[in-house]
């Protein structure tokens, strides 16, 4: 057999990864001399190599993010309030495999998206499913869920991520429609799945900015006794990085 036979059956197989290495292989003196098992390995390795990376691409396309953000991205500059270990600790996704939950807060600007962000590409990378949604458009979405028929199939889809980041929390008043869809959100997540609130409300102000007691008691027990903390501070990022006039 060949070697474009060769590889022409890899790709039948579907071994894509396999058949672009072993592609390599054939034009490339650099592997002429090594053992069989070597060359099986390093084939190997590559269609390992090529699956993660199909995962992690169907994963982000998935996950919505709004930005493409990394966690070798992360500006620690002064006055940001981040904690490099605390973040790099949360990088390790080890509270998503745990199932808890992380709250970010801070003023406008100060880069609560962008890390937000940030630890759902991470999450995608460690190989959990992720959903990136604003909070008022997730509970618009179940509000016409419920009104045609379809919000068991609506909460079944959420419910099957191992991460969603609910961006913007608090930045406008939810009906009680939209209280109760968000209690029921976060409940059907609890010790089974992690959530990750993002939003310029400080954790104290959230109880008034229910200001439905009941629900506000239920959602902050479920989300306060397992949840990681980073508070975002100092001057708008967006006035930082933007160029100066010349």
């Amino acid at each position: 057999m060949t070697a474009t036979h060769l590889i022409d059956k890899l790709r039948e197989l579907g071994l894509q990864g396999m058949a672009d290495a072993a592609e390599h292989h054939a034009t490339s003196t650099a592997y002429a001399d090594l053992p069989f098992q070597d060359r099986l390995m390093h084939l190997l390795q590559a269609e390992a190599a090529w699956r993660d990376d199909r995962r992690l691409k169907r994963i982000l396309k998935v996950a919505r993010l709004k930005i493409p953000a990394a966690a070798e991205d992360i500006d620690y500059r002064p006055g940001r309030g981040l904690d490099r270990s605390q973040v790099s600790e949360l990088m390790t996704c080890a509270w998503v495999s745990r199932r808890e939950h992380l709250i970010l807060t801070g003023a406008t600007g100060t880069g609560k998206t962008h890390l937000a962000c940030a630890f759902g590409g991470q999450a995608a990378r460690h190989g959990l499913t992720v959903r990136y949604a604003r909070t008022n458009q997730l509970l618009e979405d179940l509000a016409v869920a419920h009104q045609d028929g379809t919000i068991g199939k609506a909460r079944a889809t959420l419910a099957r991520f191992d991460l969603l980041i609910l961006d913007d929390f608090g930045l406008a008043p939810m009906t009680e429609r939209g209280k109760q869809d968000l209690l029921d959100v976060i409940d059907a997540r609890t010790r089974t799945a992690s959530v990750l609130l993002a939003g310029q409300l400080p954790f104290n102000d959230w109880h008034a900015y229910i200001d439905n007691p009941m629900v506000a008691d239920a959602i902050l027990d479920r989300v306060a006794t397992t949840s990681h903390r980073v508070q975002l501070s100092g001057e708008s990022m967006r006035r930082l990085m933007s160029p100066r006039p010349g």
